[in-house]
């Protein structure tokens, strides 16, 4: 493992307790959230190709309940052992295990969709590429891709300092274009975009992205 996954993986494990804390409810205070995640239920669920679905960077498992609420079967991965070791603890019923974005432990083509919620926020662009190939991957034909970001100029931040847990790790505020770009360099087609604008000075906006992986066309 590099130093920079390294570096990412220790801080998440320091703030998994914190993230159990603050954002357990996070989505009852965001109703733009549930509306992208019910769409990307109902869709999933639309076609038929059964109700498996990865959790890609889980965390402590805050989306488990409401994803398996509207009829899906959740899987959640997540790089920090930490995270997962709060996400079994707080939500048992679930499966949730220790995987890299980069390398997923799901069979090709065996999942209805992924979630990606502020996960790829984490991706150097060097990265992308190879992260992205592996979500087409795993999901099914006519299955669903759906991921939260925080949007911004896509220039490498530093985060971590204002926990005062003495923690520090990259992330990434790309712009709609650039997550865009990346999803349909995959193979993916896009369905849905959209944003909640930012609430303050400093505060990065919020995007939504909604894809599809499309199904083979029988060859004439």
């Amino acid at each position: 493992m590099d130093a920079k996954t390294e570096e990412l993986r220790a801080a998440h494990d320091v703030l998994a307790e914190l993230y159990a804390e603050r954002l357990a409810d996070a989505l009852d205070r965001m109703p733009a959230e549930r509306a992208v995640l019910d769409l990307f239920c109902a869709l999933a669920l639309a076609a038929g190709l059964g109700t498996n679905i990865g959790d890609i960077g889980c965390g402590t498992g805050r989306l488990e309940p409401y994803l398996a609420a509207k009829g899906l079967a959740p899987w959640g991965v997540d790089l920090s052992p930490e995270m997962i070791r709060v996400a079994r603890r707080d939500y048992a019923a679930y499966r949730f295990d220790v995987a890299d974005l980069r390398e997923l432990p799901f069979a090709d083509v065996s999942l209805a969709g992924v979630v990606c919620w502020y996960s790829l926020i984490f991706l150097a662009p060097a990265d992308r590429q190879a992260a992205f190939r592996e979500l087409y991957r795993i999901v099914k034909p006519g299955g669903y891709l759906v991921t939260a970001f925080k949007a911004g100029s896509s220039q490498v931040r530093r985060a971590g300092r204002s926990s005062n847990l003495g923690i520090e790790f990259d992330l990434y505020w790309q712009t709609p274009q650039e997550m865009e770009q990346s999803v349909s360099e995959a193979g993916f087609t896009t369905v849905f975009w959209g944003g909640v604008p930012a609430d303050g000075p400093g505060s990065p906006a919020q995007g939504y992205l909604l894809a599809q992986k499309p199904v083979a066309q029988a060859p004439h």
